[in-house]
């Protein structure tokens, strides 16, 4: 089963989308556990839910400009996880008194993805420091939200018109002179 599935090639390496650049690498000890929250089954009114489910898998993980990908070894519960980076809607950095340090966010499923709203991630890495991994998720979240936000560039160059094309510039023997604006006193 995949989740918000990638695509994957022949050593179950994410395919690059168009213009996607790959930030960090993680080969090995990645754990994962998918904490899917209760859903009403489908075309019912009623509030009872289907089951929340919690899934665990162990594998790989990539971080791209674009994208958080996980795919998972053989004998898990999953197959494989991506998740735009806009799509991350917070993240805990968890320190527990007795155990490893872990990462916990929350994230909006994409449509007929298998996940549903309110999904919360735990990550933990075996053969990483986590503070190191964080730092990197973080900003290159931050980065990918920005670019989000940023319209569109056009191709083309603004369209400039000739100082004898507009009212507001003067000439002096060929030469343009704004006229500086009108203060009333």
């Amino acid at each position: 089963m995949a989740l918000n599935c990638a695509m994957l090639n022949e050593t179950r390496d994410p395919i690059p989308l168009p213009h996607e650049h790959f930030i960090l690498t993680i080969d090995s000890g990645a754990e994962i556990i998918l904490h899917i929250p209760d859903t009403p089954p489908e075309g019912s009114a009623s509030a009872g839910g289907s089951g929340s489910q919690k899934l665990k898998a162990t594998g790989r993980i990539w971080i791209t400009d674009s994208r958080f990908l996980f795919t998972s070894s053989p004998d898990s519960s999953f197959d494989s996880l991506t998740v735009p980076l806009p799509a991350i809607l917070s993240t805990k950095f968890e320190q527990p008194t007795f155990g490893g340090n872990y990462l916990t966010f929350e994230i909006k499923p994409s449509s007929g993805g298998g996940l549903t709203a309110g999904t919360n991630i735990e990550l933990r890495l075996k053969n990483r420091p986590m503070f190191e991994f964080v730092a990197i998720l973080e900003k290159t979240r931050e980065r990918a939200i920005y670019m989000r936000r940023q319209p569109p560039e056009e191709d083309g160059l603004p369209t400039y018109t000739s100082p004898e094309e507009s009212g507001s510039v003067s000439m002096i023997s060929g030469i343009p002179v704004e006229n500086p604006p009108d203060y009333v006193s």
